[in-house]
C-alpha cells in the first residue's frame, strides 16, 4: 500500500484504476477509462471467503488492464479513524499482500450519502438505489481519487 502521491507516479498517464468500497459482506467496484476522467459503477461482490474474493479481483484487474486500485477510508468526520478506517485498511493490506499493483486509500467519508443521494436525483426505486448503493460508493470514492490525480 502506498500513499496517494506515490500512487500518482506509480500508474503512468494511459491506465485504468479499480475503485473498491469496502464492507463487510458486500464489496462495491467501480472502474475508470484510461485517461481517468471518469469513473463508472461496476459491479458489487458478495464476499463468501477471501480467497474467492481475491480471484474474482484479479480477473477483474487482468480482464480491464487495471493499474492502480483505489480503495475507500471511511474516515469520521472528525478526521479520526475509527473502527470501520482500521477495517478498510486491513481490507486493503490484505489486497497489497495478494495483488502485485499499486494500491492506495482514499478519504471516503460522505461517499455513501453521496452515492444515494445521486441516485436521488435519477429516477430510481428505493430498492435499485440500495440495490447499487455499494458500486455507486466506489464510483464516488474513485471519482474524488481520479479528480485528485489528474489535477
Amino acid at each position: 500500500m502506498i500513499d496517494i502521491e506515490d500512487f500518482k507516479k506509480s500508474i503512468g498517464k494511459k491506465s485504468r484504476l479499480l475503485g473498491i468500497d469496502p464492507g463487510k459482506n458486500r464489496v462495491g467496484l467501480a472502474i475508470s477509462d484510461e485517461d481517468k476522467l471518469v469513473s463508472t459503477p461496476l459491479k458489487t461482490i458478495i464476499k463468501k471467503n477471501s480467497s474467492s474474493f481475491i480471484e474474482e479481483i484479479k480477473e477483474i484487474i487482468k480482464e480491464n488492464g487495471i493499474k492502480g486500485i483505489i480503495v475507500g477510508n471511511p474516515i469520521n468526520m472528525d478526521g479520526s479513524k475509527g473502527p470501520s478506517s482500521q477495517s478498510a485498511n486491513d481490507f486493503a493490506k490484505h489486497l497489497s499482500n495478494n495483488i502485485s499493483i499499486p494500491i492506495a486509500m482514499w478519504d471516503e467519508r460522505l461517499s455513501s450519502e453521496g452515492a444515494f443521494n445521486l441516485s436521488s436525483n435519477l429516477d430510481v426505486n428505493t430498492s435499485k438505489k440500495l440495490e447499487k448503493l455499494d458500486q455507486n460508493a466506489a464510483s464516488f470514492i474513485l471519482q474524488g481519487a481520479i479528480d485528485y490525480i489528474t489535477r
